[in-house]
């Protein structure tokens, strides 16, 4: 018996671990391959959830979130940092008018 979905999987699978490789291979392709991979987590897991298969959607589009917040987080934590002096000082400006 032979599925006739599984050349189709066979070929992503190929693919996915081809980028694998060549972002472990190649240092400076390396965080943008991981990158990808985690935006195609949360899209896969999205289609997933719109697909019907909740449970699994959920559980990828989580995982997928979690790895690009840590890739990102570089970017992330100074932006939260500018975000928060910019609150207080408009905090502060608010409170000199009567």
């Amino acid at each position: 018996m032979r599925n006739r979905n599984s050349k189709g999987l066979a070929i992503l699978l190929i693919a996915l671990g081809a980028l694998i490789l060549l972002g472990k291979l190649t240092p400076f392709l390396g965080s943008l391959f991981g990158l990808l991979i985690a935006v195609a987590m949360v899209g896969l897991g999205y289609y997933g959830i719109k697909q019907g298969n909740a449970f699994f959607g959920w559980v990828i589009l989580i995982i997928g979130l979690i790895v690009l917040i840590s890739k990102l987080a570089w970017l992330i934590i100074p932006v939260l940092g500018i975000g928060l002096i910019i609150y207080g000082i408009s905090t502060l400006k608010g409170r000199r008018s009567y």
